[in-house]
C-alpha cells in the first residue's frame, strides 16, 4: 500500500471512529430525561440506573474487545469494522423503539459488543504507519472520536428537545450510512501474510492480559491507562446529572458543554499531540498531559457556577495528549501480527473501568446528592483527583523503568 493510500485509508478509519462516536454522543444529553420518562424516578435515582446501563455496555465491551481484536488479526480489519458498524446501527433502532427499561438494557448490551470494534480501528494505525508516526495517527483517531462529541451531543440536545427518542434514530442513520460508504471505500490494511490464527485461549480478557504481561513496560502502561480511565468515568457517568442538579442545565446546555470538550479534544489530539510528541517525545508528553487532569477534576468538584465547569473543560482537554503517546510506546514493543491483540487489551482495560467506574461514580453522586447527610454532589470529581494522583505515581515509575532499560541496552 502506497503512502497516499495508507493516509487515505487511515483518514477513512478516522471517519468510521467519528461516526461511531457521533452515535454515542447523540444519546448522552437525553438519557436522564428518557430514564425519568420510563421510570418516573428522581435525579439521583436515574443517575444510578444510568450507571448500570453504562455497566451493561462496558461488561460486553470487556468480554468482546479481545475477540474483535483477535478476529481482525485473523480475517483483516475491513470486514470486522464494517460488520460491527452495521449492527451498531441496528442496535440503535432497537433502543429507539424500546418500550421499557429492560429493552434499553438489551440495547446497551448489544452496543457494548459492537462498540468493541475500537480495537480493530486502532490496529489499522499499527498496520500502515511507521513507529515514529503512530503517535500522530493515534492522535488523529482520538481527535476524530472527539469530533464526534462535537456533533453528537450538540445534535442530541437539539433533537432531544423535540423527542427524547429521536437521537437514537439519528445515531442509527449515522452508523448505517457509515457502513454503506465504508463498503465501497475502505481498504484492507492487514495483508494475508501478516495474519495469525485465531484462538479463543488468547482472544479473551485474561488470555490477552497474560500475553501483554510478557512485556512489563506494556503491562505497566496498561495499569496507568486503567487508573486514568477510571478517573475519567466521573465525567462520563455523572456529568449530565450533576450539571442538571447543580446548575439547572437542560439538554441543550449539557450537549453544548460536551460538544465544547469534543472540539478541544479534537484540536489537542488531532493537531497538537503529534507536534508535542515530535518536540519532547512520547514519555514527557503522556506525563505532562496527565498533569492537566488534576486541576480540571478539582475545578469540577468545587465549581460554584456553570462557568467554572467550562473552565475545567478547557484545562482538562490538554490531558488528551497522554493516551496517544501511551499507545505509541506500547505499539513499538509489540509484534506486527499482534497489534489487534494489543488494542484488544487496551479496550478491555478501558472496559474494566467502564464496568467499575459508572457504578462507583453514580453511587458516590447519589450518596452525596440525596439530601441525607453531607451534601456534596461534586464528590465523584474529588474521588477522580485522588485516583489520578495514583496514576501519575504509577506512570512515573513505569517511565523510570523504561529509561533504565534503555540505558542498559545502550551500555
Amino acid at each position: 500500500m502506497s503512502q497516499t493510500q495508507s493516509s487515505s485509508t487511515l483518514l477513512f478509519v478516522a471517519f468510521i471512529v467519528f461516526i461511531d462516536m457521533v452515535g454515542i454522543g447523540l444519546i448522552i444529553p437525553v438519557m436522564p430525561a428518557l430514564l425519568e420518562s420510563m421510570t418516573g424516578a428522581g435525579e439521583y435515582r436515574t443517575a444510578e440506573i444510568g450507571g448500570w446501563l453504562l455497566f451493561s455496555y462496558a461488561i460486553m465491551q470487556f468480554l468482546f474487545a479481545p475477540i474483535i481484536g483477535g478476529l481482525s488479526d485473523r480475517f483483516g480489519r475491513r470486514p470486522v469494522l464494517l460488520i460491527t458498524l452495521f449492527f451498531l446501527g441496528i442496535d440503535y433502532i432497537i433502543m429507539a423503539i424500546a418500550p421499557n427499561l429492560w429493552w434499553l438494557f438489551v440495547g446497551r448490551l448489544l452496543s457494548g459488543i459492537m462498540g468493541a470494534s475500537w480495537a480493530a480501528a486502532n490496529s489499522c494505525v499499527a498496520d500502515v504507519a511507521t513507529a515514529e508516526q503512530r503517535g500522530k495517527f493515534f492522535g488523529i483517531l482520538g481527535g476524530a472520536g472527539a469530533s464526534g462529541f462535537v456533533i453528537g451531543p450538540g445534535l442530541g440536545g437539539l433533537l432531544g428537545s423535540v423527542d427524547v427518542r429521536l437521537p437514537f434514530i439519528a445515531a442509527a442513520a449515522f452508523a448505517l450510512v457509515g457502513a454503506i460508504i465504508g463498503y465501497f471505500i475502505l481498504r484492507e490494511t492487514l495483508p494475508p501474510e501478516r495474519r495469525r490464527t485465531f484462538t479463543i485461549g488468547r482472544a479473551n480478557p485474561l488470555g490477552t492480559i497474560i500475553q501483554m504481561s510478557r512485556t512489563p513496560v506494556v503491562l505497566g502502561i496498561l495499569a496507568v491507562i486503567f487508573m486514568m480511565q477510571l478517573a475519567a468515568q466521573s465525567q462520563l457517568s455523572v456529568w449530565a446529572y450533576h450539571t442538571r442538579l447543580m446548575f439547572s442545565w437542560d439538554e441543550m446546555m449539557i450537549g453544548a458543554s460536551v460538544a465544547l470538550f469534543g472540539i478541544l479534544m479534537a484540536l489537542v489530539q488531532g493537531v497538537l499531540t503529534g507536534k508535542v510528541i515530535g518536540w519532547i517525545g512520547p514519555k514527557r508528553t503522556c506525563f505532562f498531559g496527565m498533569l492537566f487532569g488534576l486541576p480540571a477534576y478539582l475545578t469540577f468538584a468545587f465549581a460554584p457556577s456553570g462557568g467554572w465547569m467550562f473552565l475545567g473543560i478547557v484545562i482538562g482537554s490538554m490531558a488528551g495528549m497522554s493516551f496517544p503517546a501511551m499507545q505509541q510506546m506500547m505499539s513499538e514493543r509489540i509484534s506486527g501480527d499482534a497489534q489487534g491483540e494489543l488494542q484488544g487489551a487496551v479496550a478491555s482495560t478501558i472496559s474494566i473501568t467502564s464496568i467499575i467506574g459508572p457504578v462507583m461514580m453514580t453511587s458516590t453522586f447519589g450518596h452525596f446528592a440525596d439530601g441525607e447527610g453531607r451534601y456534596f454532589p461534586g464528590a465523584p470529581y474529588l474521588l477522580a483527583s485522588v485516583i489520578l494522583i495514583v496514576a501519575l505515581i504509577m506512570l512515573s515509575r513505569t517511565l523510570s523503568r523504561m529509561t533504565r532499560k534503555a540505558g542498559q541496552v545502550k551500555d
